[in-house]
């Protein structure tokens, strides 16, 4: 079993922690509030330390799930961080959801300390954390990938490596684009519904079984109906995202309309004090105007 680094215990990174525990790898938590530490520890049996670079100490793969690129440079950089407590030839993977830039730039520090990184985003949301069905998608050197290969598994349904470094946050901001418009989409099929007298139930009864089917009209349709928005990815987090989104299409010269224009509909959730509302809120919005 190996001797693994966890970094960021929210509500993705502690049942993927977890998960590593349960499989019987000795797990060393960190997390910057440290009451959820002392938490973990005492629930899963493994230990926790005070700083990034304790918890990375001797760790043979040092994985990350925090909030943005700020809080990814602070867990790996300087002298409490994680790369100067790794061992050469250890590995870092990283699940936040980051600029490309930043995991190209921390990519290069970890070679200079002679450890591998590697970008891993996930996707899947809390229930695919607590289940251990994630979908990550990867970017960096093929031989540290594949070395991490075995403990990603762990939590995921699928892991793919798709490039070099930074290819996996690309993708990761493919999914994120994907699912603006398919939140969109659903949240005015079952306004019309309602503005058109239909039963919202029946009809995703219907439409769930053909073309218009996605996991997001499976998995969020009755709760947006019933008005419900604490379930999943955090209004606050997914304009984070498609911010990332947006600069990068900037950057590469690709063009994002739908996008663009969803991210300011989440801006008026925002707005309406949805910003902790998972990403079906968009359903609220509409339902308000």
């Amino acid at each position: 079993m190996a001797k693994l680094a966890f970094l960021g215990l929210g509500v993705m990174g502690a049942p993927m922690a977890g998960h590593l525990q349960k499989a019987g790898h000795h797990v060393t938590v960190y997390n910057r509030t440290v009451s959820k530490a002392e938490d973990w520890a005492s629930a899963h049996g493994g230990a926790m330390a005070k700083t990034p670079r304790e918890a990375a100490q001797d760790a043979d793969f040092v994985m990350s799930c925090v909030g943005n690129d700020d809080d990814l440079r602070s867990v790996c950089l300087g002298d409490d961080g994680a790369f100067a407590g790794m061992r050469s030839g250890a590995v870092f993977v990283d699940h936040t959801t980051v600029s490309a830039a930043v995991t190209r730039e921390l990519y290069a520090a970890a070679n200079d300390s002679q450890v591998s990184f590697v970008d891993a985003p996930i996707s899947g949301g809390q229930a695919g954390a607590e289940n251990a069905a994630l979908s990550i998608m990867c970017g960096g050197d093929e031989g540290a990938y594949n070395r991490a290969l075995p403990i990603m598994e762990i939590y995921s349904k699928i892991c793919r490596r798709l490039g070099d470094s930074g290819a996996g946050q690309m993708t990761k901001m493919c999914n994120q684009i994907a699912i603006a418009g398919l939140v969109q989409g659903l949240s005015e099929a079952l306004h019309f519904a309602d503005k058109a007298g239909l039963d919202g139930r029946a009809v995703v009864e219907v439409i769930s079984q053909g073309a218009a089917g996605s996991w997001q009209m499976n998995n969020r349709f009755e709760t947006m109906l019933d008005d419900k928005f604490d379930h999943g990815f955090a209004t606050d987090w997914m304009r984070k995202d498609l911010g990332i989104c947006l600069s990068t299409a900037d950057e590469t010269g690709a063009s994002l309309p739908v996008t663009a224009l969803v991210d300011q509909f989440y801006k008026d959730v925002q707005k309406m004090g949805g910003g902790r509302w998972d990403t079906s809120s968009l359903f609220k919005r509409l339902q308000a105007l």
